[in-house]
């Protein structure tokens, strides 16, 4: 069994959106659906003093959705997890149109759940290029 994970790095972002927690609901809706998605109950969110942004949490039944936002610095940073495969969103188009991010960078690790190896050694998860 496995899964598939994307970090996200997104810079030159709307700082306006990125502490706009109507822009950040807007995001997970738009990942969660276009990823068909289900989340398990309502999303968590904490907003930071000024100039600090927003971090949101949403739980999945896929496992979760996360964002940190850094309006100070223009940027954000994204945590899709889910344990079963899946195409990638069309993170650089999508963060372009919903937050403004101008430089999208995407780490996608493909998790294997199989039982761990018997001699217990450390193994890096494999990165997958999207």
């Amino acid at each position: 069994m496995t899964g598939s994970e994307w970090v996200v790095e997104a810079y030159g972002c709307d700082a306006v959106r990125l502490g706009d927690l109507t822009a950040m609901r807007a995001l997970f809706r738009a990942i969660v659906t276009e990823l068909r998605l289900h989340p398990v109950g309502k999303a968590v969110w904490h907003r930071f003093p000024e100039p600090g942004g927003i971090t949101g949490l949403q739980m999945l039944a896929e496992s979760h959705l996360t964002v940190h936002t850094f309006p100070e610095h223009a940027s954000l940073c994204l945590n899709v997890f889910c344990c079963t495969p899946r195409a990638a969103w069309a993170f650089d188009e999508r963060l372009h149109d919903l937050v403004g991010a101008t430089d999208v960078r995407v780490t996608g690790l493909l998790r294997n759940y199989a039982a761990a190896p018997q001699d217990s050694r450390v193994v890096a998860p494999a990165v997958v290029a999207v």
